[in-house]
């Protein structure tokens, strides 16, 4: 079942079809596309929280090591996390997929 991507949740303007919405152009969570289909997702749509370079509500999140305790507290982790739930992938089984499927 597809669902909702971070940028149409948060309607950031920086999905793959609206580049021209953001000064930013399109996120680097749109981009990934070694993620596609996670959660039902497209790219890393539903699984933002591990992707370095993120921009979320206005603010520059960084590295992994940087965003994820407060990407852990996210309205739209703990959204995908239930939806997910029982088949859920945590951000160091995602970071493994990452890293076994190079870019």
């Amino acid at each position: 079942m597809k669902g909702i991507n971070c940028w149409e949740y948060k309607k950031c303007g920086r999905g793959m079809d609206e580049p021209e919405k953001h000064k930013e152009g399109v996120c680097p969570v749109a981009k990934e596309t070694r993620l596609d289909g996670l959660h039902g997702g497209t790219n890393a749509g539903r699984a933002c929280w591990v992707i370095a370079g993120t921009s979320c509500d206005n603010d520059f999140q960084g590295s992994f090591s940087q965003k994820v305790f407060d990407c852990l507290d996210c309205n739209f982790y703990q959204i995908v996390m239930r939806e997910e739930h029982p088949d859920f992938h945590h951000p160091g089984s995602i970071l493994e997929m990452l890293i076994k499927k190079p870019s």
